[in-house]
């Protein structure tokens, strides 16, 4: 206990320190009580764990399902009641920005870690914890390359008055390098499995890997035409995460006894995987222990209070879906609304839900649709009892799409939701193989589908077909689409769609749409629905918001004016100036 009391202490002086970007001097952990055993390296590391993209706790960067700089709201897919800056393309300048100097200071500690096992006399004894420290530097280098661009690398825990941290920026380039040798090292030190749940082990290093050399291979290729370095990152991607399917320490999560009597008769185990908890929390009495897919999480228990309601602030009406993020899944024959003859079109309150891909029921709520929330109105038994407990889904407000992605059933108090959140999940590294190897020749093989992405996509669709060559082609498809509308609707609502339209370069295509609603005009809503008061477009479709804008500039953001001034070395991003 004195031990870890030095630590916290420690902890809490070198808080009150700041500089150009919020580090604090070495020197305040020098205390070799702090330093000389090795469960105190492991001991500092554990605050690392909580730097990780989550429900919506922390800073900026960290929130993977509330608004973000990597959530949906930033995206095409998805708005509220107030209009999104970014999403809608006008945001501007800040004086500072909480992700800036947060990143940086975390950065500190882990070279602060990594500095003092230079000197440690037993190394084996503080593998662990010098993994975690080298995989956390890669994770937050890797975010301010998806913020920013270039940016700076730092290794050492630098003083406060070191001119290392006045220096200019690493070319991004650079900085993925850093990355990924970081992150060759944590796959070393790392254990081959977690050693409890909620902690790093081989796979998350190697699926990291996949995810950043994806990430800049993509960009390369699509912004700056570089075939040589994009194929070095996405053979890269590639291979990482090819490593983890041969590891055979993950698989799809799937319960055949997550179904219920939805438009469809579906499974639900795409729905139910975001929701696990301790306690009883769906129709097949699964736990989280029954989750085969999280490779890392964010970890919650029952007693944690988190800073926002997730089920109030996702359910139902309060996440407007767009009519966009509801034409992209796919009917059940495999194919594209306008060209699927089992496609019911949009004259009832739901035959468009009908014969879709299930992810739609799992994701959004029909009209008429029974459904649970924490406003007294729970589940319990999952028995038709429950029925009598529940509400029915009312879709004629705001878009007339309606989310429960990330809304618990079970009875919990408000804010105390203990779902872990999927930092990084096996269907997405499946989904990495499958674009790593398709953009490296602009081919792919039916085996490298079948062992990635149609393993996603067959996990509540048993009998759709599966996505191959024969089928593209006979179908007039084009793979590119499918392989990205397959990792679009698969991660869904999880933080990846406005990087994904970055890295694409597609986002000055796809970001000035207007963001729309259900279609009105000779439907059932045109008479079930006299109150919606949103114009409507050419097509009769309700129009949320429009006059949406997408410059070059926005696939950056702006570095904030406080650290500009601070380190006049730091240059703008370009159309920032």
């Amino acid at each position: 206990m004195k031990q870890i009391k030095y630590i916290i202490c420690a902890i809490c002086v070198i808080c009150g320190f700041a500089s150009c970007l919020d580090l604090e001097p070495k020197d305040s952990l020098g205390d070799n009580l702090v330093w000389d055993k090795a469960d105190n390296y492991q001991l500092f590391a554990n605050q690392f764990y909580g730097w990780t993209r989550d429900l919506g706790n922390g800073t900026d960067y960290q929130n993977g399902v509330s608004d973000g700089v990597h959530s949906d709201y930033r995206s095409d897919l998805i708005c509220t009641s107030s209009i999104n800056t970014y999403s809608q393309g006008t945001n501007s300048i800040p004086e500072k920005d909480g992700n800036f100097t947060s990143i940086y200071r975390r950065i500190y500690y882990t070279n602060l870690l990594l500095k003092n096992a230079e000197g440690f006399s037993n190394q084996l004894a503080i593998k662990t914890p010098m993994g975690e420290a080298y995989w956390f530097r890669a994770y937050l280098h890797f975010e301010l390359v998806q913020i920013y661009g270039d940016a700076q690398i730092l290794t050492e825990p630098l003083d406060i008055d070191n001119e290392g941290l006045y220096g200019s920026r690493n070319d991004r380039g650079e900085v993925i390098d850093q990355c990924l040798s970081d992150l060759e090292k944590a796959v070393e030190l790392l254990p081959d499995m977690p050693t409890e749940e909620g902690r790093l082990g081989k796979d998350a290093a190697w699926a990291l890997i996949s995810r950043i050399a994806l990430y800049e291979g993509t960009w390369q290729k699509f912004h700056n035409n570089n075939t040589t370095r994009a194929t070095a990152l996405l053979t890269t991607a590639k291979d990482a995460a090819k490593q983890v399917i041969d590891s055979k320490h993950y698989s799809i999560f799937y319960n055949s006894g997550l179904v219920n009597t939805g438009i469809n008769n579906i499974n639900q185990s795409y729905r139910y995987m975001f929701t696990l908890e301790d306690v009883p929390c769906n129709p097949a009495g699964l736990q989280k222990a029954a989750n085969t897919e999280y490779i890392f999480s964010h970890r919650h228990r029952d007693t944690d209070k988190l800073v926002v309601n997730i089920t109030h602030g996702m359910l139902a009406n309060v996440c407007y879906i767009t009519r966009k993020m509801a034409n992209m899944y796919l009917c059940q024959d495999g194919l594209p609304i306008e060209k699927s003859p089992l496609f019911q079109g949009y004259t009832g309150a739901t035959s468009e839900f009908a014969n879709r891909d299930a992810r739609m029921d799992n994701t959004m709520l029909w009209h008429g649709e029974p459904y649970w929330n924490n406003d007294g109105k729970w589940r319990t038994s999952w028995t038709d009892a429950d029925l009598e407990n529940s509400l029915s889904c009312n879709a004629r407000s705001n878009s007339g799409y309606q989310n429960q992605k990330w809304a618990v059933e079970c009875e919990v108090a408000d804010y105390y939701e203990s779902m872990d959140y999927p930092v990084i999940r096996y269907a997405e590294v499946l989904l990495n193989y499958a674009e790593a190897t398709y953009e490296l020749n602009e081919s792919i093989t039916d085996n490298d589908l079948n062992i990635s992405l149609n393993l996603v996509r067959q996990r509540v669709n048993p009998n759709m077909p599966k996505l191959s060559n024969s089928f593209v082609t006979a179908n007039g498809l084009n793979m590119r689409e499918e392989i990205r509308r397959e990792r679009t609707v698969e991660l869904f609502l999880e933080g990846f769609r406005i990087d994904d339209l970055k890295r694409w370069k597609t986002a000055e295509t796809e970001m000035p749409q207007d963001q729309l609603g259900v279609k009105m005009t000779a439907t059932w809503f045109e008479s079930n629905w006299p109150a919606q008061a949103r114009p409507l477009n050419g097509d009769g479709c309700i129009t949320l918001y429009t006059d949406r804008t997408w410059s070059q500039k926005n696939y950056l953001y702006p570095l904030p004016q406080d650290q500009r001034q601070l380190n006049p070395n730091l240059s703008q991003n370009p159309g920032w100036e």
